[in-house]
């Protein structure tokens, strides 16, 4: 049996109904997967009449009555009740509720099982804290929405190679405080967990330091000595192929350049998404790490900038539904 994958077109201002035209016009998506967009019909054929693609579809009422191991895919018509029309190109509440709702719908239908994972086009944090949302990101949100209060964390991917981080949306200056073995082990032990289901059997994980040169044995800070390195070693003991700590500015040229790792466990935000997005930038992907249901979206966002010109990337999104199909796999096994 083919996964299902529920399939969200993102911020309708931005590229992102373009973007699931592009990948859900290619019949080798198609066969791969049963796809259900749940969406505005409008802007589902806006997205193809911008990309210059065409395909069938059916509209169905709900996940039950969605086809299933065809290469049709299926669409929810899912619509705002006032049904006025979506600026283009700018942040705005009513694309922000679109998103937020939309989530709400594929979130249900994913942790029920009636969809095995969930893909979604770029949407607009902007947008989405103008319609309500009070998280910092989408990540916190769908942990919200689905009651889990367990470890969750965003994996960066490109390629081959994933990230996590130990902190993320937190000033520089707070960073040294919140780095405690517990915290650097969970960091761990979510992206081997997450290499796993997304089909990697046996991952290795390279466990970035915090300071330049890796500290320099102390001269520069004692974070790599005092946290991290025993942080490794008790990862070891566990069980997880973990190498570390590693200084910074060299780590992915090893990662990238000689394959010595799968994954890269960073200290902080930047530290690992400059060097991803400077490697590959319309290839990244966002999974969702950690939390109940496979999620996964292109890293980029929603450019508003090229809103309608036909020339957006369908690569990364392309990456992102090859992750969340494995990844739905995984789960039905």
């Amino acid at each position: 049996m083919k996964p299902r994958i529920a399939v969200l077109l993102g911020d309708p201002a931005g590229i992102g109904p373009e973007l699931i035209a592009r990948l859900v016009a290619k019949p080798e998506n198609r066969a791969r997967a049963d796809l259900l967009v749940i969406g505005d019909r409008r802007e589902l054929e806006k997205g193809m009449e911008i990309a210059g693609q065409r395909f069938d579809y059916t509209l169905v009422d709900d996940a039950k009555s969605a086809a299933t191991n065809t290469d049709v895919p299926s669409l929810i018509d899912f619509r705002l009740p006032d049904d006025a029309p979506y600026e283009r190109g700018i942040s705005t509440e009513r694309g922000g509720r679109y998103s937020l709702e939309a989530f709400k719908q594929a979130l249900a239908l994913t942790q029920a099982n009636e969809t095995q994972a969930m893909l979604f086009a770029p949407v607009n944090k902007t947008s989405l804290h103008m319609a309500g949302m009070e998280t910092g990101d989408e990540m916190e949100w769908f942990a919200r929405q689905l009651r889990y209060d367990g470890a969750f964390c965003e994996f960066n991917v490109l390629d081959e190679l994933w990230t996590s981080r130990v902190t993320s949306h937190i000033a520089l200056k707070d960073v040294s405080a919140r780095l405690t073995p517990a915290r650097i082990i969970g960091a761990v032990r979510l992206i081997h967990d997450g290499l796993k289901r997304a089909g990697n059997a046996t991952p290795r994980i390279a466990v970035c330091g915090f300071n330049p040169h890796n500290g320099d044995n102390g001269a520069f800070g004692r974070e790599e000595i005092d946290v991290i390195a025993p942080a490794v070693e008790e990862a070891k003991k566990l069980g997880y192929d973990a190498q570390g700590p590693f200084p910074a500015d060299t780590i992915f040229v090893r990662a990238r350049d000689q394959k010595a790792f799968d994954g890269v466990v960073t200290m902080y935000h930047d530290q690992g998404q400059i060097a991803m997005k400077l490697m590959g930038f319309w290839r990244g992907v966002t999974v969702h790490g950690g939390l109940p249901v496979p999620i996964a979206t292109p890293a980029h966002g929603t450019a508003f900038d090229i809103h309608g010109a036909g020339r957006a990337d369908v690569g990364a999104t392309q990456k992102a539904f090859d992750i969340a199909t494995q990844m739905a796999l995984d789960r039905m096994r």
